[in-house]
């Protein structure tokens, strides 16, 4: 199995994951609050994620090696910051707004890694935007008009924002396996995570969830901590190691599509704007796969130079859609793909 393609399959199944969590995380925070869930949540995953990788690489593997602040900073970010805002977000909008705020995470990464001089190439830029008509066709209902944002919408925006970010930031550590990189980010974001619930419920911000209320979702929280925390941000890292963050963030599409089929399930039927919007987003996806498969393939390596010496990006158009290269020119090494 070629990298495109485990990428791709993971890509895949943390989106399928994650579109099922918007349900199901819906549905807990009618009982615990999004500063509590948040906490419960991580505090599961981080003791889960911590143990796995003391047993898969070694209890060396828990160190920092110099990296504690920044380590820090990220899983406040990837994890408090996402976290937090987005479910405090998803309390007061829409959830199609919220869906199609998530579904923003391909541009906002295209405009990240633009800033520091990884320009997306004119395919790459149209695909993306062809996903996104997609799935505003699929979560407004064939009706875009029907849009509206508020308040809420922006904290989701952040959140999303601050998870891009981390994505792109991890092929920044290349002596660290996704697994290592993802379990040390979680428990020093759970850090945070705690920190900011504490300062919430003191200050009165947040009610403190009675006991009956965290045993009446504990079936949500067990699946949002083990699969929406643990497996799904595992499989999210690898994808990126293999295709670069900005293909992973493309798979975010189906996020939102996802939980468009999950309703359909429980009984919702759509109108035919919205199944086309389906197929749209799930086309440019196909797209650019397949094109990125074409690019990495020994006879188009013969063509075009797609990994300079030194590993730093050339100017060609399109090196937005090369594996991703950090800012610093260092590739992504073999020792994050050897875990993956």
């Amino acid at each position: 199995m070629s990298r495109t393609t485990q990428g791709s399959a993971l890509g895949l199944g943390t989106a399928l994951i994650w579109g099922a969590m918007f349900v199901i995380a819906k549905s807990a925070l009618g009982r615990v609050d999004p500063f509590h869930l948040t906490t419960i949540r991580y505090l599961v995953a981080s003791v889960v994620l911590l143990a796995v990788l003391a047993v898969v690489e070694g209890r060396q593997a828990l160190r920092f090696d110099g990296h504690g602040l920044k380590l820090a900073g990220l899983g406040a970010l990837g994890f408090a910051g996402f976290n937090l805002l987005a479910f405090t977000g998803l309390d007061h909008a829409p959830a199609q707004g919220a869906a199609l705020i998530t579904a923003l995470a391909p541009l906002l990464t295209a405009l990240v890694l633009w800033t520091r001089g990884i320009r997306p190439s004119r395919t790459t830029g149209g695909l993306l935007l062809l996903a996104l008509v997609g799935v505003v066709l699929v979560i407004s209902h064939g009706d875009p008009g029907s849009l509206s944002a508020g308040w809420g919408d922006g904290l989701v925006l952040a959140g999303v924002l601050c998870f891009v970010v981390y994505t792109i930031a991890a092929a920044r550590f290349t002596g660290f396996s996704p697994l290592r990189y993802t379990a040390l980010t979680a428990g020093l974001g759970w850090i945070a995570i705690a920190t900011a619930t504490v300062v919430a419920t003191s200050a009165g911000l947040e009610p403190e969830p009675s006991v009956g209320d965290i045993r009446s979702v504990a079936p949500q929280i067990a699946y949002i901590a083990l699969l929406g925390a643990v497996v799904a941000v595992v499989a999210w890292n690898a994808a990126a190691a293999k295709i670069g963050p900005q293909n992973t963030a493309l798979f975010g599409n189906l996020i939102p599509i996802t939980t468009f089929a999950i309703e359909i399930v429980r009984g919702y039927r759509p109108v035919a704007l919205e199944l086309v919007g389906a197929g749209i987003t799930v086309a440019a996806l196909v797209a650019t796969n397949l094109l990125q498969r074409r690019r990495q393939s020994p006879s188009f390596s013969t063509k075009t130079s797609i990994s300079p010496p030194q590993g730093r990006p050339t100017a060609q158009p399109s090196s937005s859609e090369m594996p991703y290269e950090s800012s610093l020119g260092s590739p992504v090494s073999s020792t994050l793909r050897a875990h993956s």
